[in-house]
């Protein structure tokens, strides 16, 4: 049944895509700054919830550089997937298996 759709499914917009990565940064960082601070409220000390810390910032620093890495790889090969495929030397369409070595035929060669 193709009729007519309802006022508010056609004026529906659909929301931009969610970058998770992005969300995944904001937690990690949220959690570098809730980890110490729990930590001090159970006795240990500033300098052990300092370096905890450090440490967890290290950690969702080099996470946040490779999941960007992987968000680039990712679009370079969708990019790659939509553009034509090209041939061996960048040649496509008619004329692109010019100058090959042709094997059999019944044509004599003079």
């Amino acid at each position: 049944m193709s009729g007519p759709r309802p006022a508010s499914e056609a004026n529906r917009v659909t929301p931009p895509p969610r970058d998770t990565a992005t969300d995944v940064v904001r937690w990690a960082a949220f959690s570098c700054l809730l980890v110490p601070l729990v930590l001090l409220g159970y006795g240990t000390s500033l300098a052990g919830a300092a370096g905890t810390a450090l440490g967890l910032a290290a950690v969702t620093g080099a996470c946040r550089v490779l999941l960007r890495q992987s968000e680039r790889g990712a679009a370079r090969m969708a990019a790659e997937d939509r553009a034509p495929h090209r041939g061996r030397h960048h040649r496509t369409g008619t004329g692109s298996h010019r100058g090959g070595r042709h094997t059999g035929g019944d044509t004599p060669v003079s």
